[in-house]
């Protein structure tokens, strides 16, 4: 058996294609480099450069390396750009993805878990949200998600292939091993935007809102550890093979934490005082969003092990000073 990881040059993907190789799989890895680095490619998985949504391509790699199982993390995932530029989106992660499980079910593919996003979900309320909540996504971005997850949905009731559907809520943190982490110089998620503030890659960090109805007045979010998401990934992948029905799922811990408590935490990890401007809030930006993944732990039987803000902080901490070093020495 072979799992193909698309986006595997990527910040999950490249945890993912560690976690599988570690596990003893047979991995392929598929990427464009556009937002991936070649050099986060474990060198015990085979790294082939190109477009997810080239179905020649993804044809030729099922066929050549008997590929059972599919991972596919490849897309835009920035919501404000896709706002601004929504077709970018409807193509490299709608169509593309559509052309991908075309290839798969054309050639024999078995499974098929697809990293989908909690931004399905919209302005979801200050509680908890579970899998069965409205589907009321507010962006492009959320709806190129969710127009994949129809599509599996679709074929799944044909009995071609099965499937598992993770919506990721706020990934945050790096291998405890210090082998892979978030390496995008401008990635927007906020515990990697702290740590360069904290380093001085950022003048500064943006506070974004002050005034949302939570117990400190900044957006509450719920940050799970990478590796315990890519965790969650195997075990879903362990359900399917073991013959378990097609499902979707949170990825989340089931509370959160605050902007200010996450600056809070990052400054205590690092030992900076670095600067935090506010500034006014963004739109479509719900004021919580927490996971309800009790499915999560229930269904498959998926542990946490990294279940701590400061954890969290701290590893990716570790990794931002690790990239540093390693761009100074070109």
């Amino acid at each position: 058996m072979t799992v193909l990881v698309t986006g595997g040059a990527g910040y999950i993907g490249a945890h993912m294609t560690l976690a599988l190789l570690d596990a003893g799989e047979q991995v392929v890895v598929l990427d464009n480099l556009v937002t991936g680095f070649d050099w986060a490619v474990d060198k015990r998985a085979k790294f082939v450069f190109g477009d997810v949504g080239d179905q020649a391509l993804t044809t030729r790699l099922i066929r050549e390396h008997g590929v059972t199982d599919i991972i596919h993390f490849a897309g835009s995932v920035v919501v404000p750009e896709s706002v601004s530029d929504p077709l970018k989106y409807y193509s490299n992660n709608t169509a593309a993805s559509r052309n991908l499980i075309d290839a798969a079910a054309a050639n024999g593919v078995e499974r098929f878990i697809f990293s989908s996003t909690a931004a399905v979900y919209g302005m979801a309320g200050n509680e908890p949200v579970h899998e069965d909540a409205p589907l009321s996504p507010l962006s492009p971005y959320g709806r190129s998600k969710l127009m994949t997850e129809w599509m599996l949905a679709d074929l799944a009731h044909t009995g071609a292939m099965q499937y598992g559907v993770l919506r990721y809520f706020n990934v945050a943190g790096a291998d405890p091993h210090g082998r892979a982490g978030q390496s995008t110089a401008n990635a927007t998620h906020l515990i990697k935007a702290a740590c360069q503030a904290a380093l001085g890659i950022r003048e500064r960090l943006d506070l974004f809102g002050t005034d949302y109805p939570t117990h400190d007045g900044t957006c509450v979010r719920d940050y799970i550890h990478v590796s315990d998401l890519v965790n969650a990934h195997a075990d879903v992948l362990g359900h399917l093979r073991n013959g378990g029905d097609s499902l979707t799922l949170n990825c989340g811990y089931g509370r959160g934490s605050s902007v200010k408590e996450v600056i809070e935490t990052v400054k205590a990890v690092s030992g900076v005082d670095f600067e935090v401007r506010e500034a006014e809030r963004r739109p479509g930006d719900p004021a919580a969003i927490v996971a309800g993944s009790d499915r999560l732990k229930n269904d498959i039987g998926w542990t946490p092990r990294h279940d701590d803000l400061e954890k969290i902080v701290a590893s990716a901490w570790a990794w931002e000073q690790a990239l540093r070093e390693r761009k100074k020495a070109g």
